[in-house]
């Protein structure tokens, strides 16, 4: 299967405006930004470690409210984006077996250079905002 990672530099740039749009749309349906962004509302005198416990207890809120978002509220829009990642168009998701996308975004991952586009991306993003 065919992913950003063995493409043509055409297909890449043309496919990762693509993603770009999705992952935009993605992020404002699922609310994921907002997600991360919660956290526990803490007494002034709360010590470090009862600090620390009731940050992970919310990270661990956090994870599990992004996941039931991209998985159970959002599993179209969420597969719209994987088929992007791996050129299927997405009215073409069930024609193929989930362990092709899983092997098509492992290979993704293990790719130095997408990652380090992606990165550099949101570095440049970051720096923009």
């Amino acid at each position: 299967m065919k992913n950003l990672a063995n493409c043509t530099p055409t297909e890449f740039f043309k496919q990762t405006n693509l993603i770009r749009k999705s992952v935009s749309k993605w992020l404002t349906d699922t609310d994921i930004v907002n997600i991360r962004k919660r956290i526990p509302a803490l007494p002034e005198d709360i010590s470090l470690e009862e600090r620390t416990k009731a940050m992970e207890k919310q990270a661990n809120e956090n994870f599990t409210a992004i996941l039931d978002a991209i998985m159970e509220e959002h599993p179209d829009e969420t597969l719209e984006l994987l088929a992007l990642v791996c050129f299927v168009d997405p009215k073409d998701i069930d024609k193929h077996p989930m362990s092709e996308y899983m092997g098509a975004i492992a290979e993704l991952l293990s790719n130095v250079d997408v990652l380090n586009f992606f990165t550099s991306l949101t570095s440049l993003v970051n720096q923009l905002t």
